[in-house]
């Protein structure tokens, strides 16, 4: 089993969803975050003053998934949160030890 994690712009994630959904994906967490990678930050402008946004909106994903569906996961959220510009997120893979279902103690692939 894997863990996939994706930070990726807010507005992408209904174009997300729909291509995961489309793939079979059942479920999702989705966790609003703060932060910056290469952009550091930007600058916005407010009543006409501009200022610096350091930790810029996103939103975290975390699916966990079969081991054989991540590459199909990966591909989809990629394809789906592009926009081509600096700050479209990135997608971190992790492997998945354990899952249990709580409530029907179902635990390895069948909880999920």
């Amino acid at each position: 089993m894997k863990f996939v994690m994706a930070i990726i712009k807010p507005f992408k994630l209904d174009d997300v969803r729909d291509a995961l959904s489309a793939i079979g994906v059942q479920g999702l967490t989705v966790t609003e975050v703060k932060g910056y990678g290469r952009q550091k930050g930007q600058s916005e402008i407010y009543r006409g003053a501009e200022y610096a946004v350091h930790f810029v909106p996103k939103l975290k994903l975390e699916i966990a998934v079969d081991a054989d569906t991540a590459p199909q996961v990966i591909e989809a959220i990629r394809d789906a949160a592009s926009t081509g510009q600096i700050g479209d997120g990135k997608v971190f893979v992790v492997d998945l030890e354990q899952a249990v279902r709580i409530r029907t103690g179902e635990s390895g692939a069948e909880a999920l």
